[in-house]
This record gives C-alpha cells, structure tokens and sequence, in this order.
C-alpha cells in the first residue's frame, strides 16, 4: 500500500489555541517543546499555531516518560494584534507517562486569564 494520502503522523504532545476574546483559533502562536533534564530544560523543538490554532507536529512521535514544558509566546501574539496583555508567556509543564498515551493540552487564551486541562 502506498504512503501517498496516508495522514501525517502527529507528535506524542500536541496542543491547540482558542483566542476568547475572538472566540476562535489563535494562529501564529509561537510554541517551544522542552525537556526536563536535571535541574534544568532542553529545548526539543518549536512551532508555530496554525490557522486551526492547533500544533500537530512539535517534538517526535515517541518521547521517554518523563517532565516536559510547552511555552507559548503570547506577548508576541497579542502585540501582533495591538492588544495590550498581562502574560507575555504561558509556560504549561505536563507529566508524559510511560504507557504511550497521546498527551493533547490546549490552551484558552486571552489577553488577561488563561486556563488549560488535559485532552484528548
């Protein structure tokens, strides 16, 4: 069977960006995937939103259990949209286990409150 058609693979850690005070996709979100390593972080890879406001493809389809940390640029965002904002980033650290689950974090983003929750 061919692989022309086929749907590309996604990342193990995916995310997706709603704007609330547009009430829709944020696109052009820059996203940074890093690794905990000791004390410290390891930038794995960076992103940026799509016009669906979703990041598919960030990091490697497989990545060991371990601590890794999504940083979203919404200072950059919002100032590309003249809007004035109080969290020039959101950091979000999630826990990958090691059953292989898909790990999705999404973000609701505005100018002034945020909030996350575990997807699927």
């Amino acid at each position: 069977m061919s692989s022309q058609g086929a749907a590309p693979k996604r990342s193990r850690i995916t995310t997706h960006v709603l704007d609330a005070t547009s009430g829709r996709p944020a696109e052009g979100v820059g996203v940074e995937l890093s690794v905990r390593e000791g004390d410290g972080w390891r930038e794995l890879d960076a992103a940026v939103t799509d016009a669906d406001g979703r990041v598919s493809r960030i990091g490697p389809e497989t990545l060991p259990a371990g601590e890794y940390r999504l940083r979203f640029d919404t200072a950059a965002y919002f100032a590309a949209r003249g809007t004035d904002s109080f969290y020039p980033e959101v950091v979000l650290t999630v826990r990958v286990a090691a059953d292989g689950r898909h790990v999705h974090a999404p973000l609701l983003l505005s100018p002034f409150a945020y909030s996350t929750y575990r997807g699927s």
